[in-house]
């Protein structure tokens, strides 16, 4: 039988790739792990600043035509358990549900039964522009297009 002569070099070369390998295994869960930390935090961000104040419709556009008179009185909290009351001159006129999502740059709201103007906001937006103390969100589906203006009060 025939054995192949040891190669001191190939045996260094095997152990230390084994080790490289080994690092690079170590670098890609650490990476998973900071991205998915990362956008924890960011999505804590996002439901903290909603749920830090009222807020109120400043600009409302459906299919082209301004209704943002018709979002005349309301304003809206945010709650971190993801419900939303949409107060109307002061007192709460319905209570729905809220959701974001700050990786897609989405959010959705929804209050179930509620007649016009709150089910126009309801469904997913995406949203376009944003700082702490304004969003500015689209939607378009169901021959409809929507854009909409919330700003802190």
């Amino acid at each position: 039988m025939y054995r192949l002569p040891y190669n001191h070099n190939l045996h260094i070369g095997i152990i230390v790739m084994k080790k490289i390998l080994s690092l690079l295994i170590i670098v890609f869960f650490l990476q998973l792990s900071c991205k998915k930390a990362t956008e924890e935090a960011l999505q804590d961000a996002v439901i903290s600043a909603m749920i830090s104040g009222k807020w109120a419709i400043t600009s409302f556009t459906n299919n082209g035509s301004d209704i943002t008179s018709s979002f005349s009185g309301y304003t809206f909290q945010y709650y971190s358990n993801k419900t939303v009351d949409a107060i109307k001159n002061g007192a709460v006129a319905e209570t729905g549900t809220w959701d974001g999502n700050a990786s897609t740059m989405t959010t959705w709201s929804n209050f179930p039964g509620a007649g016009s103007p709150l089910n126009l906001i309801n469904g997913t937006w995406h949203i376009d522009n944003n700082s702490w103390t304004f969003v500015v969100a689209s939607q378009t589906g169901g021959g409809q297009s929507k854009n909409m203006r919330l700003d802190k009060q």
